[in-house]
């Protein structure tokens, strides 16, 4: 899969199948939508190509209003959302700088300078309720009027639901701000994980008897903060090894660091190898608590201690519930 930070140049454009939006998280919605650009793509020997955006839209209106609070915590990070991507068979990605002077774009701009000139669109594919251009001004009916003009057909796709209900981004953060991680599996299709490289922290963890695996959260308002147990998939370069257990932090680490930054730490039981440099996804299982600021550092060591020892538990439990579901058979 290719991927272009904005709009390919003259040499690297090619006619394409295209569908346009944020793709957070890549769930079963998004999934069976992108079946549909790749049909289409193949039956009509184009590229199948998506156009998403970074920052999200909304987190880059928030901002300019001085209420970052008010953008939506994000699913995933731009590596797992282009992992899926390529997952789903999509050719092409085209990572939109979403800045003032995209947002000011108008609805004709959009589509003579974006889909027409810069990505050669020949089929698009958007949600019933696609609204595009400056002031959200471009409707479904603007993009059927101007393909008829500039020759692209435009196609959307009902929503796929879930027990009735649709499946969307929105829902997905409710289930995981609920920590309902078997929920949030049936809307996204697979177990929810974030993947990384493995960076250098501070080495406190050593220090305290609980070293970590030190991944940096690209984005402030990930959609999940607290202790949570975990497993952990990448440690072994052998694909087919089973994921280690271990407990992580997902959050800013209010007791030894005031930065603001966001930080995934996780505690691997019984292990002690170099994994700085690897790419290792962190599948959440179970949340513990919420993060907390500790008096002092013997008081957050006592803590990280009880989590350890409830995640172990947890395991366990498992271990033990799996051993009778066999035993039953």
């Amino acid at each position: 899969m290719k991927v272009f930070r904005g709009l390919p140049n003259a040499e690297s454009r090619a006619p394409c199948a295209l569908t346009i939006g944020n793709f957070d998280g890549v769930h079963r919605g998004h999934q069976a939508l992108l079946a549909q650009v790749r049909a289409a793509a193949s039956r009509l020997n184009l590229d199948a190509a998506v156009m998403t955006f970074e920052p999200h839209p909304r987190e880059f209106f928030a901002q300019l209003m001085g209420t970052p609070e008010k953008a939506p915590p994000r699913i995933a990070n731009l590596r797992d959302k282009l992992q899926s991507l390529s997952n789903a068979g999509v050719d092409r990605v085209i990572v939109e700088h979403f800045n003032s002077n995209f947002a000011a774009l108008s609805p004709q701009e959009f589509i003579e300078k974006i889909l027409v000139q810069g990505l050669h669109v020949r089929w698009l594919m958007v949600g019933e309720d696609f609204c595009f251009g400056s002031r959200r001004a471009g409707s479904l009916e603007t993009l059927i009027a101007a393909g008829q003009q500039y020759g692209f057909e435009v196609h959307t796709m009902p929503n796929v639901t879930n027990d009735g209900v649709r499946i969307s981004s929105s829902a997905i953060r409710a289930a995981l701000a609920q920590t309902d991680f078997p929920h949030a599996r049936q809307l996204l299709g697979h177990a929810y994980a974030i993947s990384g490289h493995v960076v250098h922290g501070k080495k406190l963890g050593r220090t305290i008897g609980f070293p970590t695996l030190n991944m940096r959260v690209g984005h402030k308002r990930p959609a999940l903060s607290g202790i949570f147990v975990v497993q952990v998939h990448g440690i072994h370069d052998d694909p087919a090894a089973p994921p280690m257990p271990a407990v992580a932090s997902l959050g800013v680490r209010p007791t030894v660091d005031d930065s603001g930054r966001v930080l995934l730490e996780t505690h691997l039981f019984d292990y002690s190898g170099d994994c700085y440099g690897k790419l290792l996804r962190v599948e959440f299982l179970k949340k513990l608590r919420d993060e907390e600021k500790y008096v002092d550092l013997p008081t957050l060591t006592a803590a990280i201690e009880r989590d350890a020892q409830q995640a172990r538990a947890w395991f366990q439990e498992q271990t033990v519930s799996a051993i009778s579901a066999t035993d039953r058979i």
